[in-house]
């Protein structure tokens, strides 16, 4: 039985496991977008969203702790390089899953994984800013139920005055 247990073994031993991984994430990495199949897409954003968290802080000891995972020096250069730099301001979810579909060979449940901000049909219009976030879901409710009632207010008071 396996209760409790999260880890998504994709029919593998663990060496084999923590190979495929690094190897798909590289190429992730590397190309921004890969097809998979869908096991082997979710697997992966469970293993590489530490990875890119951990490439926003450029330090020696994080490229240390990254290449422990990857072993590609040149993934490791693009990671901290050009995809921290487009992340940077991202609090997390770098990355996407489309469904794509049964693969004709073998009947496999496909799936494309990329990384959110390299994709420009999805992403922000070329040269517009989008607005910041918000902190907080729960302080705007109040704050504009009281500008409602006291414009409604104000329109009636109007009315009343004519």
């Amino acid at each position: 039985m396996r209760h409790g247990d999260k880890v998504k073994n994709l029919g593998r031993k663990k060496a084999h496991r923590d190979a495929l991984l690094s190897n798909l994430a590289c190429q992730l990495i590397q190309h921004k977008r890969i097809v998979t199949t869908t096991a082997k897409a979710k697997a992966l954003r469970v293993y590489v969203e530490p990875l890119i968290t951990k490439g926003k802080d450029n330090t020696t000891h994080q490229r240390r702790v990254v290449f422990s995972y990857l072993q590609d020096k040149e993934a490791v250069k693009e990671l901290f390089g050009s995809v921290a730099e487009k992340v940077a301001g991202r609090p997390g979810g770098y990355t996407r899953i489309i469904k794509l579909g049964f693969r004709p060979g073998d009947n496999a449940d496909t799936a494309m994984i990329e990384l959110v901000d390299f994709n420009e049909i999805y992403g922000k219009g070329k040269g517009e800013a989008k607005a910041a976030a918000k902190k907080t879901r729960r302080s705007g409710g109040a704050k504009k139920k009281a500008e409602a009632a006291g414009t409604e207010a104000t329109a009636t008071e109007e009315k009343a005055a004519e």
